[in-house]
Order: C-alpha cells, then sequence, then structure tokens
C-alpha cells in the first residue's frame, strides 16, 4: 500500500536520508572487519526513518457522517481534557474545552472541526511544556483559529506545541472557508489540539477516548430550533 506523506516533512525527510546515509556509509567502511557493528547502525537508521515516514504520513480521509452541527476531531490522538473553563483570548465566556494530545507516532496534520468560515486567526510565542499538561493551553507556543460554524456558533480551535514539538504551522487565515475535510495545520513532533465550544453542546467522548482527525464525531452543536 503506497504511504501518502504530508509535503510538511519532504525536507526533513531528504535531510535524515542524506544524513543517516553518510553515518552508515562511514561506518561501514571504517569498521567493516567487525560487520556486527555496521549492521547494529543500518539496522537502527532503518528504524529512526521509518518512524520519521510514519509521523508525516498524511491519509486522505472523507467524513461520511451527517455534517449538521457536527464537531469532528481535529487531530489523531487521546481525549485528555474535558471541562468548563473561561476562554479569555477571543470568546471572553465560559465553553467547554475539549483537548486531544497527539503522541509522536500520531498522524500530526490537523483537521478543520466544523465546515463554516475562518473569522479569527493568531499565533503566540511560549514555552515548551509537556503538551499533556492544561497549562500548557495557555502558557506553550500555541496558535489560535476560530471559525463561525454554518450554524452561526463560534468554535475556537488551538494547536499547543510540546517539549518535542517546536513548530506550529497554521494554513488557516480569515475569510477562508473551512471544512471538515481539509488540513488547518499541522505540528511537528508531539503536540495537542484544543476544541472550545459553546455551553450547551452535546460531548461524544470522554476522557481516554482515542480519536481520529477528520473521522471521529467528538460533540454536537445545539442547533438554532434547540436555541430557541
Amino acid at each position: 500500500m503506497r504511504v501518502r506523506l504530508h509535503h510538511e516533512g519532504r525536507n526533513i525527510l531528504a535531510v535524515s536520508f542524506l544524513i543517516l546515509l553518510a553515518i552508515n556509509l562511514f561506518v561501514w567502511l571504517v569498521l567493516r572487519a567487525a560487520p556486527a557493528v555496521p549492521i547494529t547502525v543500518t539496522v537502527l537508521s532503518a528504524i529512526i526513518f521509518l518512524l520519521i515516514v510514519n509521523f508525516f504520513r498524511s491519509p486522505k480521509r472523507n467524513f461520511t457522517g451527517d455534517r449538521k452541527n457536527v464537531v469532528v476531531a481535529s487531530a489523531d490522538g487521546t481525549v485528555v481534557a474535558l471541562e468548563e473553563v473561561f476562554e479569555d483570548e477571543y470568546l471572553h465566556k465560559n465553553v467547554i474545552q475539549l483537548s486531544i494530545f497527539m503522541t509522536i507516532l500520531n498522524v500530526h496534520a490537523n483537521w478543520f472541526p466544523v465546515d463554516g468560515e475562518v473569522i479569527y486567526t493568531a499565533h503566540h510565542s511560549g514555552r515548551f511544556l509537556s503538551a499533556y499538561l492544561p497549562k500548557s493551553s495557555t502558557e506553550n507556543e500555541r496558535s489560535t483559529v476560530v471559525i463561525r460554524a454554518n450554524n452561526g456558533q463560534e468554535i475556537l480551535m488551538r494547536q499547543v506545541a510540546g517539549a518535542i514539538a517546536r513548530r506550529i504551522v497554521t494554513y488557516a487565515q480569515p475569510g477562508v472557508e473551512a471544512s471538515i475535510e481539509d488540513h488547518m495545520g499541522f505540528i511537528k513532533f508531539g503536540s495537542r489540539i484544543d476544541l472550545y465550544l459553546p455551553l450547551g453542546t452535546e460531548i461524544l467522548v470522554k476522557i481516554g477516548d482515542k480519536t481520529t482527525g477528520g473521522i471521529t464525531p467528538v460533540a454536537r452543536l445545539q442547533s438554532n430550533d434547540d436555541k430557541c
């Protein structure tokens, strides 16, 4: 089966391949009399390269469920936070925070959680604490994207860097159409995604649940009829 790679990883994969190739050529030339060492280095190099390939894989996903009012997971990973908080960057009100933690083994492309329109984006410098910690949402390097869903409700999505992740890429810009099936960004090497949803949203997952970006429904927004 052909592996589809994300364009964010092409340069890293090329450089990694050349570095590992140079190391292996050197080891085989210098230590060819003791083949156990070069063989070990080659095996370890192959494992390292395959891990990098695995990290940058970019599967094509199509959401086939009912799209009306649905909120879909923006990332592969594990639900690590689900609580009412006060969001003070843009929404300035109490909301439900739903956070998904990604390990280095997960796909790190990020999908839009709802269909709608991007109305706000901002990047914030910060620390590189473990993304599993709650305070990483406000203290770490992060990028914020607000989407006005098709039913008029505003959803805030935050990409959070972690102890290993050192680069957040955000494609979303104000005025861009958001679609559940499209990538809104990418985070390199371990991180988390926070979703801030209106109070009254029906939550479809619990802490510890595994999610698949662009596929797993995690919540359902109140319809306009429900709010009447």
